[in-house]
């Protein structure tokens, strides 16, 4: 299923979500212009590789992979889907909590989506590379935030449906758990961090509220 548009009005324009759009997009540029080799070393330098993270015994350098790994992408469809993915739901969380604190939520988020695929998978020689986590928590915060909005969704290949985004969402984030309890029963993993995403999910339903501008926030 793909998110055409979403029903929720923002208020102002959401700088920050752009300026994440736009680093994105130039880091995967830079990447582009890489020769092969190079853009091994800079994935397995950058990338959250599970087994080099154990080989360091967690010094403070072990961590910046988990951080720098949100900004890489394996090719033009991952990184479009990912930024479509967030420009349709982290304009809101942006006009909720304001930029500051939604960068620091979108960071957290991306921070326990990639402690969660280490934990799951920590003796992995496969770099994780990608925004996905982080955005899954923009997902889970709107999950609970704005579960009555609507989201236009495209089902290949003719189908269109508009959809409660609790529908849309929760569909989705089930889809990660069976693939993951899949992966773990057949011992098979996939090329996709589905865990990640669960753990990116599941953080954004529990901090988003610690991240709330006063207005908006409902006790």
């Amino acid at each position: 299923m793909i998110p055409l548009r979403d029903s929720t009005r923002r208020t102002s324009f959401p700088y920050l979500t752009v300026g994440l759009i736009s680093i994105n997009l130039l880091v995967f540029l830079y990447q582009l212009s890489l020769p092969g080799r190079e853009l091994d070393v800079m994935i397995y330098t950058f990338g959250l590789t599970p087994s080099l993270v154990s080989q360091t015994s967690f010094t403070p350098l072990a961590f910046i992979p988990f951080i720098t790994s949100m900004f890489l992408h394996a090719g033009w469809l991952h990184l479009i889907g990912n930024m479509w993915t967030l420009w349709l739901f982290g304009d809101n969380l942006e006009d909720t909590m304001g930029r500051f604190r939604f960068i620091v939520f979108y960071l957290i988020c991306g921070l326990v989506a990639g402690i969660t695929h280490y934990t799951i998978n920590p003796m992995s020689e496969v770099p994780v590379i990608g925004a996905s986590g982080a955005i899954a928590g923009v997902m889970g915060a709107y999950f609970l935030m704005f579960r009555n909005a609507r989201v236009l969704t495209f089902v290949p290949p003719i189908f269109i449906f508009e959809l409660p985004a609790w529908i849309f969402l929760g569909f989705w984030a089930l889809s990660q758990v069976w693939s993951g309890a899949t992966e773990l029963l057949t011992s098979n993993g996939g090329q996709i961090a589905v865990w990640a995403h669960v753990g990116g999910f599941i953080a954004g339903m529990i901090i988003y509220r610690y991240f709330l501008k006063e207005e908006c926030r409902i006790e």
